[in-house]
């Protein structure tokens, strides 16, 4: 087992993957996608009642252990405390008591938040140090239905307000990539059913890769 240190996350892809998938489908894809080399997986708040949580994430973690890709999870951070394989905690909201969660996770660990066009929350996670901050959603996306659609400007504004890596997800494709870039400064993609209903994770991976260079 590796030692639990904060990893940082500068841009890339960031893989959002859902517990509610069959399990094996879900590891299968995951691996091929690993391997194309990924700036962090997330475990989405999706969970289907009575799944093995823990299990789950110790499958997970060992696939991303391979890769010394960073593991996180959504919101809730209290598996954190019974799941080394975890490395952080994505919220998707302003925490009331992260001071508490930081004390109570008491090893350094990775923090990004969702930002959903509020540039409140963007000063929030700069000035807690967080290690990043995601926009959803970019375009209308069937994964990021609760989101409002941010536009670009926003996030404009967002890189005048901090230098954290800035990811964007909703609907994000190869192709809209380049163009969404010409009107707003990101770091990275977040993206969900984009990659993981992909027949081929890996080679999805890379096109992404290629829009972002």
């Amino acid at each position: 087992m590796e030692m639990n240190v904060s990893k940082k996350i500068n841009g890339g892809v960031y893989l959002v993957i859902d517990p509610s998938m069959r399990a094996d489908e879900l590891l299968t894809k995951l691996a091929e996608a690993l391997k194309a080399g990924l700036a962090a997986v997330q475990i989405w708040n999706n969970w289907p009642a009575h799944t093995d949580k823990f299990e789950l994430i110790a499958r997970v973690g060992s696939l991303c252990r391979i890769h010394h890709t960073p593991l996180l999870i959504d919101n809730d951070w209290q598996l954190m405390l019974r799941s080394p394989e975890l490395d952080g905690v994505h919220f998707d909201s302003i925490p009331p008591d992260f001071a508490e969660i930081r004390s109570k996770i008491s090893r350094p660990f990775t923090a990004g938040i969702t930002c959903s066009g509020d540039l409140d929350v963007i000063r929030w996670a700069h000035d807690q140090r967080l290690d990043y901050v995601s926009f959803c959603a970019m375009f209308p996306s069937s994964s990021a239905s609760s989101c409002s659609i941010v536009m670009p400007e926003v996030v404009q504004k967002a890189r005048q307000l901090t230098e954290l890596p800035i990811f964007v997800s909703g609907g994000i494709t190869p192709e809209n990539i380049p163009p969404l870039r010409q009107r707003a400064p990101f770091d990275g993609v977040a993206v969900i059913s984009g990659i993981m209903s992909s027949n081929d994770p890996r080679t999805t991976v890379k096109l992404y890769q290629n829009a972002l260079k």
